[in-house]
């Protein structure tokens, strides 16, 4: 395994972070070096955020009376040496003011809006980067390349291209790695990738926020049930009568309730014993009964095992409880 990150391509510094401050108030910046290696949440819904445009649904009318704005999903994972980001998302300012830096990397998943479009933020217009490293996909890489704007951010060096290959173990720093595996999903423009992570302790976080059906994906979740491993699986709709007016055909993701299901068979999840790893939902869409922790899907989800990511929790992987909070809320921050 190579490691894919040379030491001169770190963008930390209190530059970086007073630029981001001006996003908004509060700017409570966590260290960028903890004692942990650990995976922050730094969002979790749905590409276009909750509440979301052109919606009236409880959901979204709560959030808007407590001015609460749920951020499209993302991770930023906190190494030794530094950090990294898992996808661009349009909410990219605040979820970079709560790392505190910019990041030493971005990997993309893909081109779907609510995973690279957050990338405007680095162009001329706003922060005018100069060679942040993005890595993806070779089809995602072409995409950018002649597509604008994003071949202007690449023309003027304020991104730098790297192509991320499949089912490769590279590492960020040492003992710790990021392994990109492809998915099926709506590739439009791109093809997916989900992404794992692994420490040299053993322990491992899946990152799956996209995929149409689990029985489409060559690899089986067996593959990923192992001690000490956290799972963040696509939780976009929990059952298919959330959005009547739309084709779920056109927009395919596995139900949660369906996803809970398929792994409640396999022997790993008996009921009988504790389960020596942790699943949990992410991307939820803004039609998603999750949203309300005292609905009757959640208090469900939660008997069974299972829970729901929600911003600001931190999943440590290199030593110390492999969950936690972060003792403080994340700033009351809207998007720009």
């Amino acid at each position: 395994m190579t490691s894919i990150f040379p030491p001169s391509t770190t963008f930390c510094g209190l530059f970086w972070v007073t630029l981001f401050c001006l996003f908004g108030p509060g700017c409570e910046l966590a260290p960028l070096n903890g004692p942990e290696v650990e995976v922050v949440v730094l969002g979790t819904a749905q590409d276009a955020g909750l509440p979301h445009i052109g919606c009236a649904k409880a959901n979204c009318e709560l959030a808007r009376a407590e001015g609460r704005r749920e951020k499209v999903s993302a991770l930023g994972v906190r190494g030794h040496s530094g950090w990294w980001l898992l996808d661009a998302t349009p909410d990219l300012p605040a979820q970079i003011q709560a790392m505190g830096s910019l990041p030493d990397a971005i990997f993309l998943t893909h081109a779907h809006i609510g995973h690279y479009t957050g990338l405007m933020y680095l162009g001329r217009e706003a922060l005018g980067s100069h060679k942040v490293p993005v890595w993806c996909s070779q089809r995602l890489a072409d995409f950018l390349r002649k597509n604008g704007p994003w071949e202007q951010l690449i023309k003027l060096q304020q991104i730098e291209l790297h192509i991320l290959p499949p089912n490769t173990p590279v590492e960020l720093e040492p003992g710790l790695s990021l392994t990109a595996l492809p998915v099926p999903h709506r590739d439009e423009y791109s093809d997916t990738y989900g992404f794992q992570l692994q420490h040299q302790n053993g322990r491992s976080l899946l990152f799956i926020p996209d995929i149409d059906q689990w029985h489409q994906w060559p690899r089986q979740l067996t593959d990923f049930l192992q001690p000490d491993a956290t799972l963040l699986l696509d939780g976009t709709f929990y059952s298919g009568a959330e959005l009547p007016h739309r084709d779920l055909s056109e927009i395919p993701h596995p139900l949660v309730s369906s996803t809970m299901n398929q792994l409640e068979t396999l022997p790993q999840l008996n009921k009988a014993t504790a389960w020596p790893f942790q699943i949990g939902f992410i991307h939820l869409n803004h039609s998603n009964p999750l949203w309300n922790a005292n609905s009757d899907e959640s208090a469900d989800l939660h008997q069974r095992g299972f829970f729901v990511a929600r911003e600001g929790m931190r999943f440590a992987l290199s030593h110390g409880p492999v969950a936690k909070l972060i003792s403080t809320p994340p700033a009351d921050t809207d998007a720009p």
